[in-house]
């Protein structure tokens, strides 16, 4: 998960109604968008920028509608709840980019092929990992731009009242301790493979259920403080845990691979090299730390994840003040 199963972490990400996505959905005719200047304008042309409906990820995706109107296109950013809504829309055209999580897409993108059994192809080296994403990513039509070094991976998190007491530090801590946990995340941690499922193979953690409220919401971390839950699935850039009394475990089994966070493409519609070039400065100057404090400002401070994104960019001289 990243949630991704992050979220979003990844995964990583979650919550009730799917929203659907219909005609309204601005689309580019599977035409190149460095092919074709669109609008009175003299401009690039439209390009829709897709986000699964989490802080982090529509935070991303304001940082790419940003760099990329600023390299002339007319960005715009569609919301769905996650990556198997958004990602048959990607290879249509009707999104043209999505951020996302280099383990994450590829394991996605195995499963899809392979079998809900298929032998994992990613893992926690980068390279390795993106070689197997691209591979996967290229029949359906879709480019990998390359990664950078903000990462996001999924977390799990407990109430520090409740690591005292059950003495735990890491995830095999909490499969040794035999307690029964349930789980505050998105419904699709029932079957992703970092999330429930991996939990139970790799670390022999007793998971009673999954309590859909959603990856890292505040919603699914108040769950926990309160008992409702025991573990949330959270990402390691959130920002807010310290706020409701809660600490990560580490992963110390490395159940989460390289989830490095990349842009991808429709290759017809948004594979060219403007469009690559504008990410790729994004993606160059973006951290895990630049994303900690992007998160906590929408989720903490309550401001919007636009304007968190343009401040950034403006701040790094990625687009003009």
């Amino acid at each position: 998960m990243n949630s991704r199963t992050r979220r979003a972490r990844r995964m990583t990400g979650t919550a009730a109604a799917v929203v659907a996505l219909g005609a309204g959905l601005a689309a580019c005719g599977g035409d190149s968008l460095e092919d074709d200047d669109k609008g009175s304008g003299g401009g690039k042309g439209e390009i829709v920028v897709g986000s699964a409906r989490f802080t982090e990820q529509k935070v991303l995706a304001e940082l790419y509608a940003g760099v990329l109107r600023d390299a002339g296109y007319d960005a715009s950013v569609k919301t769905v709840q996650n990556r198997e809504v958004y990602e048959p829309e990607l290879k249509k055209g009707s999104i043209d980019v999505a951020p996302e999580y280099a383990a994450t897409l590829a394991e996605f993108l195995n499963r899809k092929k392979n079998g809900a059994d298929a032998k994992p192809v990613a893992s926690s080296d980068l390279d390795t990992t993106v070689r197997a994403l691209t591979k996967l990513a290229e029949p359906q039509g879709l480019k990998v731009l390359p990664a950078g070094k903000a990462v996001d991976q999924n977390a799990f998190a407990v109430t520090a009242k409740y690591a005292k007491e059950h003495k735990l530090k890491t995830l095999s801590d909490l499969g040794r301790s035999g307690e029964k946990v349930r789980i505050a995340a998105g419904d699709e941690c029932e079957t992703r493979p970092f999330c429930a499922p991996g939990l139970k193979a790799k670390y022999g953690i007793d998971v009673a259920g999954i309590d859909p409220k959603g990856v890292g919401t505040t919603q699914s971390k108040q769950a926990v403080k309160n008992g409702t839950d025991q573990l949330v699935l959270t990402t390691t850039t959130d920002a807010t845990l310290k706020n409701f009394g809660l600490v990560i475990l580490e992963d110390d089994k490395k159940l989460q691979n390289a989830d490095n966070i990349l842009p991808v493409v429709n290759g017809k519609s948004a594979g060219g090299k403007e469009v690559a070039a504008a990410l790729g400065k994004l993606t160059r100057t973006l951290t895990t730390e630049d994303l900690i404090e992007l998160n906590r400002k929408v989720d903490e401070e309550r401001q919007k994840e636009d304007d968190v994104a343009a401040d950034y960019l403006k701040s790094k001289g990625l687009i003009d003040k």
